[in-house]
């Protein structure tokens, strides 16, 4: 599938990047990361959220809210998945990496998506970017074969394990973690209890 970079003006309709802050210590925080031949994925990381840098983040790109600093790490090709959340996530790129995205008002009204309308964008290691919250996304991929390390930023206790709850509309079956809406792929390999509405390929660089 094409790629595009996030500077190309497609990139509007799904974020945009973040400048201005001095990342140089959360890159090379991030290098201690490990880095599986899998992903893994780290919702919340002390040693990341007592960086400078992340407080200043928390305090002007979240308007002083809370937020949790954790990582996605690893080796990924595959689509699998596309999630939302109700607010936005920043992403710092310390590897190039590439996002599988669509968006939001794109889902259909039984909550299923057709895989084919997704883009995706090039992330060059440094970069920081805004993702909307109506944007569609997922694991990153990577672009080299050593895998790689992203940033994710979100507010506090977003993609942690979800209370019980009573489904009142319909959105509601794919309500995953806490702040967190998942849309699966039948051949993603999710857990049982995901809601698999992707329709078309599962797409893969």
């Amino acid at each position: 599938m094409e790629i595009k970079k996030v500077t190309d003006p497609a990139f509007k309709a799904y974020g945009k990047v973040v400048s201005g802050y001095d990342l140089s210590q959360l890159l090379q925080a991030m290098e201690k990361t490990p880095l599986p031949e899998d992903t893994i994925y780290v919702p919340s990381d002390p040693q990341l959220e007592s960086l400078f840098v992340c407080r200043q983040m928390e305090k002007n790109l979240y308007g002083q809210l809370p937020v949790q600093v954790g990582y996605c790490n690893g080796h990924n090709q595959k689509l699998n998945a596309l999630e939302y959340h109700r607010t936005s996530e920043i992403n710092v790129a310390v590897t190039d990496l590439v996002l599988m995205l669509g968006k939001q008002q794109d889902i259909q009204e039984d909550y299923t998506y057709d895989t084919s309308l997704v883009e995706a964008f090039l992330v060059p290691a440094g970069t920081a970017i805004e993702v909307y919250a109506t944007t569609l996304h997922y694991a990153p991929c990577h672009v080299n074969e050593g895998g790689f390390r992203c940033v994710v930023i979100l507010p506090k206790d977003t993609n942690t394990d979800l209370d019980p709850i009573e489904q009142i509309f319909p959105e509601d079956r794919l309500l995953f973690a806490k702040n967190k809406w998942l849309i699966g792929h039948e051949e993603g390999g999710l857990d049982p209890q995901a809601f698999i509405g992707l329709k078309g390929k599962n797409l893969s660089l």
